[in-house]
């Protein structure tokens, strides 16, 4: 059994999405562990600050300015997981895994296709 949390998960998305909205690099910046890993299936693998700084740099260069919207925020062993809409309307599922110190180590990102959008044959 691991060490019980000091942290509140749900605080963090919100401080995620929060600094995100905002732009706000170095707040953004500071939720990741200095190890972090993100997996993104839109950017590709990033591992450690330098890498999460670029990451984030582009992301946010091309996030449309506007409010995300959380469709569910679900705790889970060890992280969270979130789906969420972006300012422009896209869906998306992220998984983030937390340390006990309430950093984020390792994160997933995949945009979701909801039934209005999906190909029918």
């Amino acid at each position: 059994m691991g060490a019980p949390e000091t942290f509140d998960a749900m605080a963090i998305v919100v401080d995620l999405l929060d600094a995100c909205r905002d732009r706000r690099m170095s707040d953004l910046l500071g939720l990741y562990d200095e190890d972090t890993t993100v997996e993104c299936c839109e950017g590709g693998r990033f591992e450690g600050r330098r890498a999460l700084r670029s990451y984030w740099t582009l992301r946010l260069a091309d996030q449309p300015p506007g409010p995300f919207q959380i469709e569910a925020i679900v705790p889970e062993d060890g992280g969270i997981y979130l789906e969420y809409r972006d300012a422009g309307g896209r869906l998306f599922r992220t998984r983030l895994r937390l340390n006990t110190a309430g950093k984020i180590v390792h994160s997933t990102c995949n945009p979701l296709v909801t039934n209005d959008e999906a190909f029918t044959v």
